[in-house]
C-alpha cells in the first residue's frame, strides 16, 4: 500500500495523520515517518512503536499498511 493510500483512507473516515495519531497517543511526525518508510515495503519494522504504528493503522484503515504487520492480530 503506497503512504498516498494509506492518506486517503484515513481522510475517508474525515482523520488526518495527525487527528489519528494524537488521538492513540503516538507523536504525529513519528506516524508520518513510518508511513512513509513502511507502507508496501516488504520488511517489518524492528522498533516496537513504529509497530505498533503500523499494526494500529492497519486496524483502522481496515487493510495492512505492510504486509503481514497483521498476521495473527485476528482482523
Amino acid at each position: 500500500m503506497h503512504p498516498n493510500q494509506v492518506r486517503a483512507r484515513l481522510m475517508e473516515q474525515g482523520l488526518s495523520y495527525r487527528q489519528w495519531a494524537l488521538a492513540r497517543g503516538f507523536d504525529p511526525h513519528a506516524v508520518a515517518q513510518v508511513v512513509r518508510r513502511y507502507a508496501g515495503a516488504s520488511t517489518l519494522p524492528r522498533g516496537r512503536q513504529s509497530y505498533r504504528i503500523l499494526r494500529d493503522l492497519s486496524r483502522t484503515i481496515g487493510q495492512e499498511v505492510t504486509p503481514g504487520v497483521l498476521r495473527g492480530d485476528g482482523l
